[in-house]
């Protein structure tokens, strides 16, 4: 079996017109929800990603039913803390933090010990809903265990919470919600901005939810106990998997690229933001909202140019927070000095992040240096050839990683091993596949 993928040809001029796997985040969130449901909910464009079917796997041990229909997927809903609860239930997350942490909000009834496993990247990354849930009356064992595996048992004396989240996690704000829907009274949440699908979905199910927006915070009321009906839904394309395209078609010569119907949420576009800002041409076409989510086509063309950029330090970094490695790899061909800070939260993913893009820059012969603050200042050169020899290993199988790894490769040249490849089907199943529809070639080793 082929475990790496060897590029030695930039991709030539394209012109390319694609529609990009339904978007992760809400593919998770639908399974979530829609369990809660009554009734059969259906979901077209649902991303058949490892995390999502990890999700599927989760919920059917739970005692959901679950079926796949020629276009869509069906899921059973059995109302609020209708999962089938039985002894030493076993859930495996695989590599997927928002299936973790979000799915544990759902079991904040569960009345006996659910452990949770993951795979060798998802072990090493903290649980960090614990201390939030507990407010809730749910408990874990080992008690002070910050890692999988890990134990949760639920109460049957739900409380709701008031809780602030400085950190900005649409994780952790899903989980609190979903928990929610178990407790009589109001849950109370004061979360700095980020990734607001699930309150999105929850005001469009009527859920009763208020949201109030502030500038730097949202204030989210949510009221427990009140079941709801299946819905349908087309979850539109990815965001994140799409700038990877974007990222090809601004570092490749004389291209264009269209994608459909794509998410462009204003807390998922800080990639677009950031790389319009260094010169790069996208234009969103056809704008309208779709059961409370903006959707768009996106047009973008190779820039004539590419320059710094100096992030603002009240810019929403949780709006790019896993595009960061493609916004330093396009930096790195711009002209000038880009400098970004307060990326903490880029060493807390699948891998870390910061210092995997810190790497591939000093790979190919990019001046660059960590600064406080967690921080990265780079030196672009817009003239860089690369010609050497260049190996993506050890990276905890980080999809994100192995993705941008081909960009780079395609769009710059060079002759590049990446292995572990099948990391990428852990959200972009179809990625390979589209690069292969544009003209990009690669051989599987």
């Amino acid at each position: 079996m082929p475990k790496s993928i060897v590029i030695k040809k930039s991709i030539q001029n394209f012109n390319g017109k694609v529609n990009v796997d339904g978007d992760k985040s809400l593919s998770i969130r639908f399974c979530l929800i829609a369990s809660q449901g009554i009734g059969k909910s259906k979901a077209y464009n649902l991303l058949m990603s490892e995390d999502i079917l990890s999700t599927i796997n989760c919920l059917r041990r739970l005692g959901i039913q679950i079926n796949y229909k020629k276009n869509y997927c069906e899921i059973n809903g059995l109302g609020i803390n209708g999962f089938n609860y039985k002894k030493n239930i076993t859930l495996d997350a695989g590599n997927s933090g928002t299936l973790m942490r979000c799915l544990s909000g759902c079991l904040i009834r569960s009345p006996y010990k659910i452990k949770f496993i993951g795979d060798k990247s998802l072990s090493k990354r903290e649980f960090r809903v614990n201390e939030v849930l507990k407010k809730f009356g749910a408990n874990f064992y080992p008690k002070h265990k910050k890692t999988l595996p890990i134990f949760i048992k639920g109460t049957n004396f739900v409380r709701p919470i008031i809780h602030k989240d400085d950190i900005g996690s649409g994780q952790i704000k899903t989980s609190i919600l979903l928990a929610s829907l178990n407790s009589p009274g109001e849950t109370i949440i004061e979360s700095k901005k980020c990734r607001d699908h699930t309150e999105r979905l929850f005001k469009y199910l009527k859920i009763p939810i208020k949201i109030k927006r502030k500038k730097d915070y949202d204030i989210i009321k949510s009221k427990g106990l009140k079941n709801f009906k299946s819905f349908n839904y087309k979850i539109p394309s990815d965001p994140s998997s799409s700038a990877l395209l974007i990222m090809l078609t601004i570092l490749s010569k004389n291209s264009s690229i269209l994608i459909k119907n794509c998410l462009i949420n204003e807390n998922r576009i800080g990639f677009y933001k950031i790389v319009s800002k260094m010169g790069a041409k996208i234009v969103f076409y056809n704008k309208k909202m779709y059961k409370g989510e903006k959707i768009a086509d996106i047009f973008c063309k190779t820039p004539t140019n590419l320059k710094s950029i100096n992030l603002p330090k009240n810019f929403n970094n949780s709006s790019a927070i896993d595009e960061f490695i493609s916004i330093f790899i396009i930096a790195a061909f711009s002209k000038g000095i880009s400098t970004f800070k307060g990326l903490s939260e880029l060493n807390k993913k699948e891998s870390k992040r910061l210092d995997w893009g810190f790497k591939i820059l000093k790979m190919i012969g990019i001046k660059a240096k960590k600064i406080k603050n967690h921080g990265i200042k780079i030196y672009g050169n817009p003239k860089l050839k690369l010609n050497g020899k260049y190996i993506i290993k050890n990276y905890l199988k980080d999809h994100r990683v192995a993705m941008n790894s081909v960009i780079l490769a395609l769009a710059k040249g060079g002759d590049w091993n990446i292995h572990d490849y099948k990391s990428i089907n852990t959200s972009f199943p179809s990625f390979l596949r589209i690069i292969k529809s544009l003209g990009g070639k690669y051989e599987k080793n």
